[in-house]
């Protein structure tokens, strides 16, 4: 699919939804090869650059299906903008040159790229389909920045010379987006998801239910969107998606090479589906829907069997519709179960997962608990944790539990920046962005070894949170830093340099229509 269009219904938005003042456009000059979010694993510059013209085409040796869709997108980036036709094709030449294996692939993996620059053709070579992609959002960074609008531009439209050798640091590379404190439709989650995809985000964590509301409609206990699904925050209707909707949005995640990881939490944080069948509570007594923000008083009845008749029937159907590896079981705040209930329900829920085919993936409690021998823990504790629970974190990290970080006061995007920030809260301080850039996966978490990291993610809890504006707020200029933390080699990490290179992505977000923070931390071109 082309590059989503719903960016294009913001474009010169702000917050509340009316037209923003007019911006300056960043000049048309060359951007250097190092100027890329995330910052590249190699840049070689040298050479002169590519200049696409009227008679540029998109090559793609051996047309592949994959490589022609990749070319389609690109093509549908390009076009409105510069005005040329760009045909996608198999025939060989100059132009832009899409190259899927072949010679000098081998050693870039599932996720890694090259590009090269020079006067006749700029070229982009993966092994994989998921790095061509990735190599694409590098050549969107490194045209100017009115490539990204939708009307016709003036170029001219250049790359500047040299090679980029690029591949992640880390396998996972994830965002996760609260649709259960406040709901957004399948076209916001759409959005976001191109917004992830530019800077080579490739998890896609849905935390679909809590106690506000149940996002996800399930043949086997319908009330569970159709009544707990009914509300939101602070009242409003909410909304939850149909089968159809979930699979939709899964596909368009996998069309931008990410996979969809969806999040059922239990056996806290789960008034709405306590609301929708009154047999899940001890009492056999639904209590009233939930429109407030507290947490850590609700609870499954672990005694029960039925809970785990439940259980199965929801993981058994997510799973289905869920292509990708992981399902995400929750498992934080479960103020309301008793230890040794926490820990009898862990060991029941986790074969079930098992059973249908997924990996486990719990917020870090888990490991108070007995963590499967594949699970992963995902650890969102900040300064003020507790140093036994770092530490039972850092023993189950060294006896095989994969992390995935995600520190409430580095990569929560609902922080606040400063205490002037009209949306987000700040239980966990204020997260400017150089605080939630200036960390380092590989040692965060002290007593772990470094390679039970998997990755990082930057969660996006919404309870202030109604528009895709107020997203894009909270998440920019944070989310990219994330993004560069889970790509990038350790060496390429310097505030000083990054936020040059950050400050650049300003004039794209302005031509994308994104409403962003102008944190006063990064020196953002002239408006």
């Amino acid at each position: 699919m082309l590059f989503s269009l719903l960016l294009v219904a913001a474009a010169g938005m702000g917050a509340a939804g009316v037209p923003a003042a007019p911006r300056a456009q960043a000049a048309a000059a060359t951007a250097p090869l190092d100027r890329v979010v995330p910052a590249p694993a190699s840049v070689r510059p040298g050479g002169d650059p590519y200049t696409l013209t009227d008679r540029t085409g998109i090559r793609i040796p051996g047309g592949s299906a994959e490589a022609r869709r990749i070319a389609g997108y690109l093509a549908g980036v390009l076009r409105p903008s510069t005005g040329y036709a760009l045909p996608v094709t198999t025939r060989d030449g100059d132009g832009i040159v899409l190259r899927l294996g072949g010679r000098g692939t081998a050693g870039l993996g599932a996720e890694g790229y090259r590009l090269s620059s020079g006067s006749r053709a700029v070229t982009i070579s993966a092994a994989r389909p998921a790095g061509l992609f990735h190599g694409v959002q590098t050549l969107r960074q490194l045209l100017p920045t009115a490539v990204e609008r939708r009307t016709e531009q003036a170029g001219p439209w250049r790359v500047a010379g040299g090679t980029i050798a690029d591949t992640p640091r880390y396998a996972h590379r994830g965002a996760m987006l609260d649709v259960s404190r406040h709901f957004f439709t399948v076209a916001q989650v759409k959005r976001y998801i191109d917004e992830l995809a530019m800077y080579k985000v490739n998890r896609l964590h849905l935390h679909l239910s809590d106690d506000q509301g149940w996002r996800i409609a399930l043949k086997s206990w319908p009330r569970l969107a159709t009544y707990g699904g009914s509300t939101q925050v602070g009242g409003g209707p909410g909304g939850y998606y149909t089968k159809d909707d979930y699979r939709a949005i899964v596909r368009y995640a996998a069309d931008r090479y990410l996979t969809v990881v969806p999040e059922i939490d239990m056996p806290g944080h789960t008034n709405a589906a306590l609301a929708s069948y009154a047999e899940l509570n001890c009492n056999g007594q639904a209590p009233p829907l939930y429109t407030g923000t507290s947490v850590g008083f609700s609870s499954l009845c672990v005694p029960k069997k039925v809970t785990y008749d439940f259980i199965d029937d929801v993981i058994r159907e997510i799973a289905a519709l869920t292509p990708g590896r992981y399902l995400h079981i929750g498992g934080d705040e479960a103020h309301s179960t008793s230890h040794d209930d926490y820990v009898a329900f862990m060991d029941k829920v986790q074969p079930v997962v098992a059973k249908y085919g997924k990996t486990v993936i719990g917020w870090h409690q888990l490991t108070g608990a007995h963590p499967a021998k594949d699970a992963v823990a995902q650890y969102w504790g900040y300064d003020k944790t507790g140093a036994a629970e770092r530490a039972q974190v850092a023993d189950a990290a060294r006896n095989g539990t994969r992390l995935i970080l995600s520190p409430a006061d580095r990569a929560y995007l609902d922080m606040k920046y400063d205490k002037n920030t009209p949306l987000g809260l700040s239980w966990a301080g204020y997260v400017d962005v150089r605080r939630s850039y200036d960390w380092d996966p590989g040692s965060y978490l002290q007593g772990a070894p470094a390679d039970s990291v998997l990755g990082v993610e930057a969660p996006l809890w919404t309870e202030t949170l109604k528009t895709s504006a107020h997203l894009e707020y909270m998440a920019f200029p944070r989310l990219p830093g994330i993004a560069e933390l889970g790509w990038s080699p350790a060496g390429t990490h310097d505030w000083g340099a990054y936020k040059e290179r950050l400050a650049a992505q300003g004039p794209r977000w302005d031509a994308l229509g994104i409403d962003y923070y102008h944190s006063p931390e990064v020196p953002w071109p002239a408006r």
